[in-house]
């Protein structure tokens, strides 16, 4: 019990949206059941008030035919078969409606509560189910007590809530025993309504303080200690080799997506063997973008590309160096570089505008 309290003390942290989650996952939610209490009186006094006319119509006039001319029931076996299913069938029928009502409302006392729930959780054996020491300490526990407590009073502020509606119709109740069938449901309907009223009223102030402490004593219960949330932090980045392959596939596809924007460079400026820089330049751009770089085994790959693809290798150590280290892909070059990249790409272009001129010439 010292350990129970003393873990519960360390939870001082909010619990996060996983372990709201998954508290719902588990069947675990806020619940009062003061307010599903609250609906199905609600959802028995409407029914009362819509249907127990037409019901009690029904129902009067069914069984007055048997309490009228009980000789004319047959008793033969396949007739009192066909009655009673008869009977039956007409029972349901006038109680089939306000059986849905109630049914409507028990789902919406829950509802508004918490979203709908799908688990079995709640259905799996458990130990503590049947062991006696969990059981005796859930019956000696605090919330025990409390819904012990609460049961008790709500019990007598309902049982004096009717008391003081029944008093004064004392007289009336009286006269009950020789009035007629009609006028009998009438005052039954009357009487029933001003009571489930009463009980209406109280319960309203009951199930929405409950609701409020179910609430409370729900989201402390969903607190979380700091090393609670370290695991749970650690537990979704997930396993260490996963993250690795996972960065290893992210950065293999990084550079296939490089190695397929060489052949758009306009020029590659190389190390010549350690570091390579491929920049791309057109008209209008206001510096040019690197669009690849690497070192070693990348940088080798990058010059090979470049070659197939007839794109101008610069050997300029100093300026791959400088570039490799300052820019990254899919950026503009540092200002610090955009002389020396300047006569780079000039002197590309000069280039091509002599290599197009040899070969008009030659054409």
């Amino acid at each position: 019990m010292a350990d129970d309290q003393t873990e519960d003390s360390e939870k001082t942290e909010e619990p996060t949206q996983k372990r709201l989650e998954d508290a719902h996952k588990k069947g675990d939610v806020p619940k009062s059941q003061e307010v599903n209490t609250w609906f199905m009186i609600v959802g028995a006094t409407l029914m009362i008030l819509i249907f127990a006319n037409g019901m009690a119509r029904d129902l009067t006039t069914t069984f007055r035919g048997f309490l009228s001319q009980p000789h004319l029931i047959p008793t033969d076996g396949e007739n009192i078969l066909l009655l009673y299913n008869d009977l039956g069938n007409l029972v349901l029928g006038a109680l089939a409606a306000p059986f849905l009502v109630l049914v409507l409302f028990a789902i919406a006392g829950n509802l508004v509560q918490h979203r709908p729930v799908l688990s079995g959780e709640q259905l799996k054996p458990k130990f503590s189910k049947i062991s006696l020491i969990a059981g005796w300490k859930r019956l000696f526990s605090s919330t025990s007590l409390v819904n012990f407590a609460k049961g008790i009073a709500k019990f007598v502020i309902v049982g004096v809530i009717m008391f003081y509606i029944a008093w004064p119709e004392r007289d009336r109740l009286d006269n009950m025993i020789g009035s007629d069938v009609g006028m009998l449901l009438i005052i039954v309907k009357d009487l029933t309504i001003k009571m489930l009223g009463g009980v209406i009223a109280i319960l309203t102030v009951i199930a929405g303080l409950d609701f409020i402490y179910q609430r409370q004593k729900w989201n402390q219960k969903q607190r979380m200690s700091m090393k609670e949330i370290r695991d749970e932090h650690k537990q979704m980045e997930g396993d260490p080799t996963i993250k690795a392959k996972l960065r290893q596939i992210r950065a293999e596809r990084g550079r296939k997506r490089m190695m397929a924007a060489v052949p758009e460079a306009t020029v590659v400026i190389t190390n010549p063997t350690h570091f390579a820089v491929a920049l791309k330049y057109e008209m209008g751009m206001a510096a040019p973008l690197c669009v690849a770089k690497g070192v070693d085994g990348i940088a080798f790959r990058i010059r090979q590309v470049a070659e197939e693809n007839g794109i101008p290798v610069i050997e300029n150590p100093p300026l791959a160096r400088g570039l490799h280290s300052t820019v990254e892909i899919d950026d503009e070059i540092p200002e610090e570089h955009y002389k020396a990249v300047a006569q780079v790409i000039s002197y590309v272009m000069k280039l091509r505008t002599r290599v197009r001129s040899s070969k008009s010439q030659s054409g």
